[in-house]
């Protein structure tokens, strides 16, 4: 099995993908919180990691290379020798390389014309508003009808 990318654990720990990578992530984390009854994890081997702290210290440090790399190092000495795990991280990095790879891939261009106005170019935007610029009010000018009341 080819090992999961410390990449992909970083954008996906970090919200890539928006809902999708969240799902992606949550789907993670039941993988490795899942006992697996029919193989024989690293529980059963003395001094082995179950993925399970490195998970939650990545969660804590999303943007930690290193938290990232121990969270692979442990998923990948779990699956080697659980075979129902090895199956399903397989899995799940199937789904979860469609989330952060170029399936889907947008080429953004803007060109000629004037442009009033923001302009977002990119891929994947989530909590992102725009509000309009406060305008200030007008003076009153000779042809400017003031009241008074």
């Amino acid at each position: 099995m080819d090992p999961i990318s410390v990449g992909l654990l970083l954008a996906l720990s970090g919200g890539a993908g928006g809902e999708i990578g969240r799902q992606a992530w949550v789907a993670l984390s039941a993988l490795v919180r899942h006992p697996f009854r029919g193989g024989h994890g690293t529980e059963d081997v003395p001094g082995v990691s179950t993925g399970d702290a490195e998970l939650a210290e990545l969660e804590r440090s999303p943007a930690d290379a290193a938290r990232a790399h121990a969270l692979c190092t442990a998923l990948a000495v779990q699956a080697s020798v659980d075979t129902e795990f090895r199956t399903g991280l397989e899995e799940w990095r199937e789904q979860a390389r469609r989330v952060c790879s170029g399936d889907g891939e947008v080429k953004n261009s803007i060109s000629g014309g004037t442009f009033h106005g923001p302009a977002l170019l990119g891929r994947d935007f989530s909590n992102t508003s725009f509000a309009a610029a406060p305008v200030p009010p007008a003076e009153p000018g000779p042809e400017t009808p003031t009241v008074r009341g």
